[in-house]
């Protein structure tokens, strides 16, 4: 068993004390910190970015630190004053966090992140059909909802512009829109009935489904979106600065040749929920900015 095998089954408490430590950014200036949004169940993240730490750490020759946190605006605050120089990223946390460090990189997305859709989930009692256009979702009015994080992309920015296409307004639906926190919890409260629908990542919810986590016969697809631009790894502009000519390009093709063969790269792209990472840009988030700005969401 290779070091980074056993690795790939622990917490980040090991990954932090064979990296140095999980302390402030300012403690050790060769200590690269990465972080990353909690869009997921806990137990799954540390066993991903941990791993993830690990495979900088080898190609960077660094120590790497995964900084975990406990809500997505803690993952844009830590890049924008420096604690952490990578981070995985939704799409509009990753614009949040460019409009506060100019000069930041969207330098990664999996195979999957280009054309990235939502899914608006109903509870089984709540009297809600599936439907095959977005003018559907008018149906949702007078029924309770969720979201999933306030800054979402897949759980809150996108399915709420396209229910303002739909001329779906907030105000339509039954009290207050949620917010569970996370995709997982999004299914759970429909699931259970704390909510009768709620909006959530397509990717975690077939992974979920395929994993028999979910009961089918209590929670069921209402419709899936249009594509959009989401999840990327973003990169601070003085990461080369910081820790030395080349190591954003050491980052980047460690990422980029990832291989399906090989048993350890297949299961960190298993984690990830892609077949590979390919280059992104920070254009292709201009429609997610927009979006983000007519809803009040970016200042």
């Amino acid at each position: 068993m290779t070091r980074r095998t056993f690795l790939l089954g622990t917490g980040g408490t090991l990954v932090l004390s064979a990296c140095g430590g999980g302390g402030g950014g300012g403690s050790d200036a060769r200590q690269l910190g990465i972080s990353a949004i909690p869009d997921q169940d806990p137990e799954l993240l540390n066993r991903l970015y941990p791993a993830v730490a690990e495979r900088f750490a080898d190609a960077t020759g660094l120590r790497v630190a995964y900084r975990p946190v406990t809500d997505y605006t803690a993952v844009v605050r830590a890049f924008e004053i420096g604690e952490i120089h990578l981070a995985w990223m939704g799409g509009l946390t990753g614009v949040q966090a460019r409009v506060r460090v100019p000069g930041a990189t969207a330098i990664a997305q999996r195979d999957i992140d280009a054309d990235f859709h939502s899914v608006f989930i109903a509870g089984a009692d709540s009297g809600l059909r599936a439907f095959d256009t977005i003018d559907g979702l008018r149906s949702l009015a007078g029924h309770t909802f969720t979201f999933g994080s306030e800054t979402s992309t897949s759980g809150r920015l996108m399915p709420q512009f396209f229910m303002r296409e739909a001329a779906l307004e907030l105000s339509d639906l039954r009290g207050t829109p949620g917010f569970s926190g996370s995709h997982d919890a999004t299914i759970e409260a429909v699931a259970t009935g704390s909510f009768e629908a709620g909006a959530v990542n397509e990717q975690v919810w077939k992974a979920s489904a395929a994993a028999g986590e979910i009961d089918l016969s209590g929670v069921r697809e209402l419709w899936r979106t249009p594509g959009y631009a989401d999840y990327h790894w973003l990169a601070r502009p003085d990461l080369d600065e910081t820790f030395g000519a080349g190591t954003g390009r050491k980052v980047l093709g460690l990422l980029l040749n990832l291989d399906p063969r090989d048993s350890e790269d297949a299961e960190i792209l298993r984690l990830f929920g892609a077949r590979s990472f390919v280059r992104a840009q920070n254009s292709a988030y201009d429609r997610i900015e927009d979006v983000a700005r007519d809803l009040g969401l970016l200042k």
